[in-house]
């Protein structure tokens, strides 16, 4: 369930890693992002220039953002009939630096929104579902999904998303030193006006697979297999797809305007799911259990805004 309200992620200015929040006047999903930034050389030709040329103009500020992303998406549901996924591939790609290497995140929207539908029947009661997106709709989307696989099968996103949430498995990834929280000029909850806050990981792509190892090996150890781990399986894969070289970031997204300036600014989610699989690896369940306990409080708080609206 999406709710839409009054802030806008990532309109007006165009920050330096083309896509960082930025206040206006259009509605967002309170949606968190995983995503990894490739090198250049992680590309191909004809693809590699593609995205050099891009590169050059996002550090300027020049290229379209998050939020922008968002608008298209959201605009191609309202004709009759809807089009839940863009007829044409996304150009456009997020844009960082990592140790003055520039690297790229491509939006990939079209995959993305084929991916996303096949979650859909699993989120949304039939009516509803129906509704929104009749059944005809959806299956000559899967068709045309199931047709492009067959020419494309290694394909994957660089862009996971989540809903009124982060993902326990993701905080996995980060170390507490690698969080970044610039505060907003008005409130986290959707409120004022100005800049939106940020809140976000970065770390170097072999951190992450590290960190995905270690807990892997310590969770196996300590108990039986069960969600987070599958979890942390699917995600450790995901990973293994990707330039050795990459950037790994975790963004709140959207979700800063469903929290408080306080919440922000309290969060250490990366550093509770560290701490706990610390303590698993020592032998500690008790403390172990303290550390889950203050992550899932935050969480089940966040996620009961869901209900609210």
């Amino acid at each position: 369930m999406l709710r839409i309200t009054s802030p806008e992620y990532g309109r007006g200015r165009a920050w330096k890693d083309s896509g960082m929040p930025a206040h206006a006047s259009l509605a967002v999903p309170y949606a968190s992002y995983l995503r990894v930034y490739e090198p250049l050389d992680a590309f191909p030709e004809p693809e590699r220039g593609h995205w050099a040329q891009y590169a050059e103009q996002a550090l300027r500020g020049e290229t379209p953002t998050a939020q922008d992303e968002l608008r298209r998406s959201l605009a191609d549901l309202l004709p009759t009939p809807p089009v839940p996924v863009p007829v044409h591939e996304s150009g456009d790609a997020f844009v960082a630096e990592l140790d003055g290497t520039v690297v790229v995140c491509p939006w990939r929207t079209r995959l993305r929104g084929w991916l996303a539908l096949e979650e859909l029947p699993g989120l949304l009661p039939s009516p509803v579902l129906d509704a929104a997106l009749p059944p005809v709709v959806r299956e000559q989307t899967a068709a045309d999904h199931e047709r492009w696989r067959e020419v494309n099968p290694d394909a994957r996103p660089w862009i996971r998303s989540a809903v009124w949430q982060v993902p326990v498995r993701w905080f996995v990834l980060f170390a507490d030193e690698e969080r970044e929280y610039v505060p907003g000029d008005g409130t986290g909850s959707g409120g004022g006006g100005g800049k939106a806050p940020v809140l976000r990981y970065r770390t170097p792509m072999v951190e992450a697979r590290r960190r995905v190892a270690r807990a892997l090996k310590t969770l196996r150890e300590a108990m039986e297999e069960g969600p987070l781990t599958e979890g942390l399986v699917d995600v450790g894969r995901w990973l293994e797809e990707f330039h050795p070289r990459s950037l790994v970031e975790v963004d709140y997204g959207g979700l800063v305007h469903a929290l408080s300036a306080e919440q922000l600014a309290g969060d250490r989610s990366a550093a509770d799911v560290a701490e706990g699989i610390a303590a698993l690896r020592s032998g500690d369940g008790e403390a172990a259990g303290v550390a889950y306990g203050r992550l899932a409080e935050r969480w089940r708080a966040v996620r009961d805004l869901q209900s609210a609206n």
